[in-house]
């Protein structure tokens, strides 16, 4: 047996089809999904990019332990717990944050291939290399530096920041350049290595894709996928801030780009498909697909991750795993699960016992109506700064007193909410959770405060 696990980050839910969404492009996704199990439930205990991989790839809740920072010495990784038991491993990621030095998130792993060059990583940094906005994607677009972002990034930072990422780019001529297209091509190549080798079986490979997070560019024609007609200025890739720093056309811009950030990332992940299914590895390997997080885009008054709200927008991610016939039938699941749960799951799938560190649960006989999940709740927060509980009615929020001005909130919350397409958005009006509704509720917010103090005492031990 087999273990894919495919990583994007930044993906929210509810833009893909097989989450409800009926206007942006995701055919791929959508019939992976028609076979696979589909998790209605499926939240980041700890935000953001860092906290949730370290979830990832130990198994361990790490919402009251720690935040942003590298591997634990006394971690194991599961790459690290599989190296003695004939798996052959590899992670393949363009997500430089676990790469910078000291993060150590490559550890135990028998292959490691960096793409260099997203967002901010200093890869190109020869001054010979000059930044061409003119020539920034082949429609001539020019990209707008947008200054003014706000309190959490210096302006004069933030334009030396992007042209950073220009330059990381400037030699790019297609789509066929873009980091996700790096990132399949590189992992099918690796995949057929070990097919031409002869070894079909007892592998695991973990594609970690930063896309579809900002900077959104993505090239022709998504980039006209979604128009906003009222919308006539430079391209607006790198945003992020309060609403008030933008017009109304702006927003619905910025999330026009998104979506054809996500569709770009559809399209080359149905060629990795393609390719699983070309190799015959369909029949003996578990295919898992989530996201680390969602993106605020206008919900809650702010554009991109610039609070640490764990709010619905940004916490309820996507997860999506096809299981091979016999194992776990394709169904739709309302089981609340955490990403702690995936390094069990793939370690009780490949039959390999469970390590006594590992806090989260396997999934199998979970789906399988063979066992109770731990929680009946989808808990997020941010580490020392925010937590958060919701039982599929409503979502309760708690903040760190210390560090922020914000007041407990309540909110009776649509699970199934689909954004409107961009032209069509209006923020704080179009939005999972509308209105702050504790003070008509407060026994319900006591018990789920409750609840969520108890939960969040158990994964601390």
């Amino acid at each position: 047996m087999n273990v894919i696990l495919i990583m994007v980050d930044s993906l929210r839910k509810d833009h893909l089809g097989c989450y409800g969404n009926t206007w942006i492009k995701t055919p791929n996704l959508d019939s992976f999904a028609k076979k696979s199990v589909i998790f209605e439930n499926a939240y980041a205990e700890n935000l953001p990019t860092l906290p949730v991989r370290t979830a990832i790839l130990t198994g361990k809740y790490t919402l009251m332990s720690r935040g942003w920072q590298p591997l634990d010495p006394s971690d194991v990784t599961i790459a690290e717990y599989l190296w003695d038991k004939g798996i052959t491993t590899a992670m393949i990621s363009d997500t430089y944050h676990m790469h910078k030095p000291g993060m150590n998130f490559m550890r135990g792993f028998d292959y490691v291939e960096w793409i260099r060059g997203q967002e901010y990583d200093p890869y190109i940094v020869d001054p010979s290399v000059e930044v061409h906005p003119e020539k920034f994607n082949p429609k001539n677009w020019k990209p707008l530096f947008r200054l003014d972002l706000g309190k959490h990034m210096k302006s004069e930072e933030n334009k030396k920041l992007f042209e950073q990422y220009l330059r990381n780019r400037a030699h790019w001529k297609s789509d066929e350049d873009h980091f996700i297209a790096q990132v399949v091509k590189r992992s099918i190549r690796w995949l057929e290595e070990k097919v031409n080798e002869g070894k079909r079986d007892r592998l695991f490979l973990y594609v970690d894709c930063f896309d579809p997070h900002e900077p959104w560019d993505p090239p022709p024609p998504f980039s006209e996928m979604y128009p906003v007609p009222e919308y006539d200025g430079l391209p607006l890739i790198q945003g992020g801030g309060t609403i008030e720093e933008f017009t109304l056309a702006e927003i619905r811009h910025q999330r026009a780009q998104y979506a054809g950030e996500v569709s770009l990332v559809d399209k080359w992940l149905g060629i990795f498909f393609e390719k699983l299914e070309e190799l015959g590895m369909y029949d003996n390997t578990l295919v898992i697909f989530l996201s680390d997080h969602g993106e605020p885009l206008g919900e809650h008054g702010i554009l991109r991750k610039i609070k640490p709200w764990p709010y619905e927008e940004l916490s309820h991610i996507p997860l999506i795993m096809r299981f091979p016939d016999g194992i776990v039938r394709p169904h739709r699941t309302d089981v609340f699960v955490h990403t702690p749960d995936i390094m069990p799951t793939i370690l009780d799938f490949l039959g390999i016992e469970i390590p006594h560190f590992v806090r989260g649960q396997s999934l199998i006989p979970i789906l399988n109506k063979e066992k109770e999940p731990d929680f009946k709740v989808g808990i997020s927060g941010f580490f020392r700064f925010s937590w958060s509980i919701r039982d599929g009615e409503w979502s309760f929020y708690l903040w760190n007193k210390r560090l922020t001005k914000d007041q407990p909130q309540l909110y009776r919350y649509d699970p199934k909410y689909v954004p409107p397409e961009p032209r069509k958005f209006e923020p704080l009006v179009h939005q999972a959770e509308k209105e702050n509704v504790i003070n008509e509720n407060k026994d319900i917010a006591e018990k789920m405060e409750l609840d969520l103090r108890r939960i969040l005492e158990d994964i601390s031990r």
